[in-house]
């Protein structure tokens, strides 16, 4: 069996569809069951460490997020014989990284408890997710004018799906163990393109306006922890005319060439109006 934690976020939630539909079994591990949402073939269970035989009973295989790992949680598993841990850990984490970034620090720490714990290991190091644009959805709700920092900077924001579809193969399939796969979209895109995506995909002209990035505050940011936020837009500053890694790693491991952020913004098109 695979236990997916953070199985209602945008990857977990998309990885335990994708699970139930390969007849795999899976369990779910959410902090709020009830009101998780998720297919009833998955075994959906209250994610709380007092309770480790409920959590990993069974379980061979785990998918994890960075903030949820650490030495007790991974002793725990691996106690209860979970042998391969798959980490959704971030592309800030690579040879020549700023490592007292927060967002490096995050990543890197969870990296090396799942090295020290044991376990065979998979990282998973995606670049911008295309559900970042998700930021600037309450903008778009009232109006065709979306403000926001560095215009042009340029990112190959990836499908949370195509993430998803790589972890599956990951958890399916051997030969992935003490390995980490970097992934992107398919395409470079600016700021101010994919915002003329998602016009499109609603069918109605967006304009994007460029905000100095120190009059970025929490508005323009609603779901980055402040403590973050600084670090983040040092992050976007280094984008700006950058060309952007791009890999075919989701194609050389599902046979499907990753999803364009055109195809994603029609795929999500609801959640902009």
């Amino acid at each position: 069996m695979i236990a997916v934690i953070g199985a209602t976020g945008n990857v977990g939630r998309a990885l335990v569809h994708r699970l139930v539909a390969a007849n795999s079994p899976v369990r779910a591990l959410t902090r709020d069951p009830e009101r998780a949402g998720l297919p009833a073939q998955a075994e959906t269970v209250r994610f709380q460490l007092d309770d480790p035989a409920a959590l990993f009973t069974g379980v061979t295989r785990l998918f994890v997020y960075a903030h949820a790992t650490g030495p007790d949680l991974l002793d725990t598993a691996r106690r209860a014989g979970v042998r391969h841990v798959v980490l959704l850990s971030s592309g800030i984490v690579q040879d020549g990284a700023d490592e007292t970034h927060p967002i490096h620090i995050v990543h890197a720490t969870a990296e090396q408890h799942i090295r020290d714990s044991g376990l065979a290991w998979t990282f998973l190091r995606p670049n911008a997710f295309a559900t970042n644009a998700f930021q600037w959805a309450s903008q778009i709700r009232t109006g065709n004018t979306v403000r926001g920092v560095f215009a042009n900077s340029l990112t190959a924001p990836i499908h949370e799906d195509d993430i998803a579809a790589v972890a599956e193969r990951v958890l399916l399939d051997d030969g992935h163990e003490n390995t980490a796969h970097r992934l992107t979209g398919p395409e470079q895109i600016s700021n101010t393109e994919q915002i003329t995506a998602i016009g499109h995909a609603l069918g109605r002209p967006l304009q994007y306006v460029e905000v100095p990035p120190d009059q970025a505050g929490p508005e323009l940011f609603p779901r980055v922890p402040p403590h973050m936020l600084a670090g983040l837009l040092k992050v976007f500053a280094a984008t700006v005319d950058v060309t952007p890694e791009i890999t075919t790693t989701v194609e050389q491991l599902t046979g499907t060439p990753a999803r364009t952020f055109a195809t994603w913004a029609e795929d999500h098109v609801d959640d902009f109006r």
